[in-house]
């Protein structure tokens, strides 16, 4: 009898940030319910997009110097912000729910590692997805416009980027939702939050305060900052917010990868 020999491709206790990327990687596209989200949400957007362009109406005279039909076409992302956080936060929170962590941290001891390889993964499919989808709405909501309405275009002041921050910030509300996932680790509890956080906290400050404190929020940023390509009183400007939120993500994840370290699994 051979005795048949291997030679590991991976020493052991030796890997990297691609090894574990590698494998969150297989994990999510693993997942049809993830991958029909993903979808779904796409598809959504578009509708949401195109219907809201399709009942704009031709501004006043004495409100076309303010009248931004780009802030329309990406209303879609009150839908897919809550498909990809919510995402977000499964990506962590379902291998709580099934035990899958134990396995997963068998593999990778290093929880930050662990924590930035999701991260990264989830990050780079959402940016690629919110990035796809801004500019297929941008680009079909255009054309739905009616007669009479200014039609925007790429070079026109403001408009290109405001179409890049939208479909970045699908990806940060994605990234958040996995900080959350690590922090809570209970899917009720951390989707509740990331609810609280993008929908509810800001729409009751709103409602006493105005913006002043509001406008702090990811979804009055991005519906009042970034998705904008005319400026908005009384609101933070484009890439003031799109900063904010960069240190809300980098806050977030920090407290999680800080978090997983110090707690069972």
């Amino acid at each position: 009898m051979t005795a048949l020999q291997t030679t590991p491709t991976l020493p052991a206790g030796r890997y990297g940030f691609a090894h574990a990327a590698r494998m969150e990687w297989i994990k999510l596209r693993s997942l049809r319910s993830t991958l029909w989200a993903l979808v779904a949400t796409v598809a959504g957007m578009l509708v949401i997009g195109i219907v809201t362009m399709a009942n704009t109406h031709a501004p006043s005279p004495d409100k076309v110097a303010t009248f931004d039909p780009v802030d329309n076409v990406l209303a879609g992302i009150a839908l897919g912000q809550l498909v990809v956080g919510v995402l977000g936060v499964l990506m962590v929170t379902g291998e709580y729910s099934s035990g899958g962590i134990r396995s997963t941290l068998a593999a990778i001891p290093d929880r930050p590692l662990l924590l930035a390889a999701k991260a990264g993964v989830f990050g780079t499919v959402t940016l690629i997805l919110g990035e796809v989808v801004a500019f297929a709405t941008f680009f079909a909501g255009r054309l739905a416009l009616s007669d009479g309405v200014p039609v925007p275009g790429l070079g026109d002041p403001g408009v290109l980027r405001a179409v890049v921050l939208w479909g970045a910030y699908l990806a940060m509300v994605g990234l958040l939702g996995i900080a959350l996932g690590a922090v809570v680790r209970h899917t009720a509890a951390a989707v509740g939050a990331l609810v609280g956080l993008l929908y509810v906290v800001p729409g009751v400050l709103s409602g006493l305060t105005g913006v002043t404190v509001a406008k702090y929020f990811p979804t009055m940023i991005a519906g009042n900052s970034l998705a904008v390509s005319k400026p908005v009183a009384d609101v933070l400007s484009p890439w003031v917010g799109f900063g904010v939120l960069c240190v809300y993500v980098l806050a977030a994840l920090g407290a999680g990868g800080w978090l997983l370290t110090r707690r069972d699994a």
